[in-house]
C-alpha cells in the first residue's frame, strides 16, 4: 500500500484561492491516513487477476477512499455524532468550524467521482464503476444508513434492524470495493460473490468498531470512543460479550469462507484480512 499512499498523497484535492484553510481542510483528513482498508481491498482483488491494471486502478481505489472520508468528516459533525478527534487528528469543525467541515465533506464526495472519471479504463467499465460507488455510497447506501443511525438515536431497534443499518451504513461501501475490484479484471462472475463477501465482512467490521468503543480509549482508536451510549450499537443493544460472540462467529464464517477463494485472491487479500478478521480480540 505504500505505492497507494503515494499516489494519493499526489492527487491531494486543490483549489487555487484566497480562501484561508479551504484547501488545508481538503487535504487534513487524507494526509491524517486512515486504514486504507477499502483502497486495499480493490487492489487485493485487481492484483490477484491481473496486476498489470494496478497502477490504473489506483484512480479508482482513491476515489473510494475520498468518498469514505467524506463521510467520516459529515459523520463527526456536531449534528451527527459530535466527535471531536479521527484518524488521530482534531476533527474538521473542531479546528475550524462546522461550515468547513460541512463543505470539504461536499468537496471530497464530488471529488471522488471526478477523479473515477479520469480512471484510464472504457466507457463501459467507468459506468460500472460509477454506478457501484454512487449505488452503494448514496441514498440507498451509506446515507440510508448514516439516516437511520442518527434518527433512531435512543430508540432500541431490533437485532436484525441494526444489521440493516449498518449493511447500509458501513456493509455497502465495502462491499462495493471488492466488487469494483472485480469490474475492473472483467471478473464479472465473481463479483456478486465478492460482493455478499463484502457485506458479511462490513458487518464485521462495525461490530468489532463497536467493541473497541467500549474497550479502547479515545488515544488508541485514534477516534473519539465511548461516545455510542445512545446509538443502536450491537454493545448496547447485545451486550459486550454477545458482540464478542457475534464478531467471532462472523470471522469464522469469513475465513471459512475464503477457503473457496481462486488461490491467488486468497494470496492477496489474506495480508489485509488476516490483520481485521480478529482485530475485536485485540
Amino acid at each position: 500500500m505504500e505505492q497507494f499512499e503515494a499516489y494519493l498523497l499526489s492527487h491531494l484535492p486543490a483549489s487555487l484561492s484566497f480562501h484561508p484553510h479551504y484547501e488545508q481542510s481538503l487535504q487534513a483528513m487524507l494526509i491524517g491516513g486512515g486504514k486504507r482498508f477499502r483502497p486495499a481491498l480493490l487492489l487485493g482483488v485487481v492484483n490477484a487477476f491481473n496486476p498489470l491494471l494496478r497502477q490504473s486502478a489506483y484512480h479508482v481505489a482513491l476515489s473510494i477512499e475520498l468518498l469514505h472520508t467524506y463521510s467520516l468528516i459529515h459523520d463527526d459533525l456536531p449534528a451527527m455524532d459530535n466527535a471531536s478527534l479521527r484518524r488521530g487528528l482534531p476533527t474538521l469543525h473542531t479546528t475550524y468550524d462546522d461550515v468547513t467541515a460541512i463543505l470539504a465533506g461536499d468537496a471530497l464526495n464530488t471529488y471522488a467521482f471526478e477523479v473515477l472519471s479520469h480512471a484510464p479504463f472504457s466507457d463501459t467499465v467507468l459506468i460500472k464503476l460509477i454506478r457501484e460507488l454512487s449505488t452503494n455510497g448514496g441514498l440507498n447506501g451509506m446515507v440510508l444508513g448514516q439516516a437511520i443511525d442518527c434518527t433512531f438515536e435512543n430508540t432500541p431497534l431490533t437485532l436484525e434492524q441494526i444489521k440493516m443499518l449498518h449493511i447500509h451504513k458501513t456493509g455497502k461501501l465495502i462491499a462495493a470495493s471488492l466488487k469494483m475490484g472485480a469490474i475492473i479484471v472483467g471478473r464479472d462472475d465473481i463479483a456478486q460473490e465478492l460482493y455478499n463477501f463484502g457485506i458479511d465482512l462490513g458487518l464485521l467490521f462495525q461490530i468489532q468498531d463497536d467493541i473497541l468503543d467500549v474497550t479502547q480509549d479515545s488515544a488508541s482508536a485514534g477516534k473519539t470512543t465511548h461516545n455510542d451510549e445512545a446509538k443502536n450499537s450491537f454493545v448496547t443493544i447485545l451486550g459486550l460479550e454477545k458482540s464478542i460472540e457475534e464478531a467471532n462467529a462472523l470471522a469464522d464464517k469469513l475465513t471459512l469462507q475464503m477457503e473457496s477463494f481462486d488461490e491467488n485472491l486468497v494470496r492477496e487479500l489474506s495480508p489485509t484480512l488476516s490483520h481485521y478478521l480478529y482485530r475485536h480480540k485485540g
